[in-house]
């Protein structure tokens, strides 16, 4: 690993709350730049969200969640629990200030500055990875296969093509497949679609546990401590964090703090001035370890919201956007539909042996993450709410926070996602 000198006056000792992929991320920049860095999570390194998604490393990942006509889909959502996008009633008035801010985001102009915003992200997340991968000896663990997405109806055909313009807009290449072509690629996709597109800089990695893991494992060789333990509390003083409680009582020095705890960073960050719109989207998977047919690529469905990405232990089926609270009890009549939908695209699917996962997901209402300093306390900084992306964009953001926390500009403005934006 090459490290860099540590500029004067930065803080020496950095405390990272969150162990899932865009935590170990900032841990590992973080640590490039001479900081002695101790890495907390109640879970093992990974074994959060960071588990059960989809694997996907987006070429594509430009399009906010909310776009414009989505206050028209709004009670679909309500009236259908089991749609691709869907509202849990019991949560709706808590949910009612968060899809006001959501609606907001869906207008046309705003939607423009959204995606330039990704743009700019996406264009630095696979070189990003790839320091860390390499410096860890694992480049291998993402392969650029591309992607295709599926259409089972004229609408959803009709979808695509209207996203493809603004993908087209940041220079995001799409090709439209006839059935056929598209066979040529994956032979066990269905003969009864309305259509194919395919995205050649889409990426994925084999394993995304094990990517995780596998870079956990680099900080600890490296000189990096992981701690397990519930985070109750801070000592902060003038300067910022002097402290990290746990909820055993243990008190971890430290001179700076960098929030990255996924979905439960509100809930983590209250005392570090966390008060951003984050809420949940409640996530699903099923991961099929033999699924009779040997995909080369990851296949997306246009109407289910969902993607089956090829592991290296088997065929992951994951997606769907459920908001919820944090906690709530999984649906997992949901999976029956994930399944009903997945075997159209893939009729010869085996789903025999298959495992289901629950997880949840930092939402922010614009899509777009919270990446920066709190706008309250020095020597504090905040790396999370990243939605669906939190895998592609871990490592660029932590480079983001690492050059922030050593008074550098970073390669991608993160004035964008700033916490005070709201």
């Amino acid at each position: 690993m090459v490290v860099a000198q540590e500029s004067e006056g930065t803080a020496s000792r950095v405390a990272v709350v969150g162990a899932g992929i865009v935590g170990v991320c900032c841990a590992l920049y973080l640590q490039r730049d001479g900081r002695q860095v101790t890495l907390i999570d109640r879970q093992e390194p990974g074994q959060g969200t960071s588990y059960g998604n989809a694997a996907i490393i987006s070429g594509t990942g430009v399009m906010p969640v909310a776009t414009p006509g989505i206050l028209a889909d709004v009670p679909g959502m309500l009236m259908n629990p089991q749609g691709p996008l869907a509202i849990r009633w019991q949560y709706l008035p808590r949910l009612a200030p968060w899809l006001f801010r959501f609606v907001a985001a869906s207008k046309p102009a705003r939607v423009e500055e959204i995606s330039k915003a990704l743009a700019a992200l996406l264009a630095e997340a696979r070189p990003a990875f790839k320091t860390l991968l390499d410096a860890a000896g694992a480049p291998d663990m993402i392969v650029q296969r591309g992607l295709l997405t599926t259409s089972t109806t004229e609408a959803g055909l009709k979808s695509i093509e209207k996203k493809r313009q603004l993908l087209e807009r940041h220079g995001i290449a799409v090709e439209r497949l006839t059935i056929e072509e598209a066979r040529q690629m994956e032979p066990g996709l269905s003969r009864d679609l309305t259509g194919v597109h395919h995205y050649p800089n889409n990426a994925h990695t084999i394993q995304n546990y094990r990517l995780v893991t596998l870079l956990a494992e680099d900080f600890v060789r490296n000189g990096g401590r992981l701690q397990r333990g519930n985070v109750v509390g801070y000592d902060i003083g003038r300067a910022g964090p002097r402290a990290v409680k746990l909820e055993d009582g243990t008190a971890l020095d430290c001179d700076a703090v960098v929030l990255a705890a996924g979905a439960w960073s509100k809930e983590a960050g209250r005392a570090l001035g966390a008060t951003q719109p984050l809420d949940t989207e409640i996530g699903y998977h099923l991961t099929l370890p033999d699924p009779a047919l040997q995909l080369r690529r990851p296949i997306a469905s246009a109407e289910g919201a969902f993607i089956c990405t090829p592991l290296e232990d088997g065929l992951r089926i994951g997606g769907t956007v459920e908001l919820g609270k944090l906690g709530m009890a999984p649906n997992w009549e949901r999976l029956r539909i994930l399944r009903q939908n997945a075997a159209r695209i893939l009729p010869d699917l085996n789903f025999e042996g298959a495992s289901r996962w629950q997880g949840f997901r930092p939402s922010m209402p614009d899509s777009l993450p919270v990446i920066g300093p709190s706008p309250s306390l020095p020597n504090t900084y905040f790396a999370f709410g990243h939605g669906h992306l939190g895998l592609t964009f871990g490592a660029v953001t932590g480079r983001i926070i690492a050059d922030l926390a050593a008074g550098r500009a970073p390669t991608v403005d993160a004035t964008p996602f700033r916490a005070d934006r709201f």
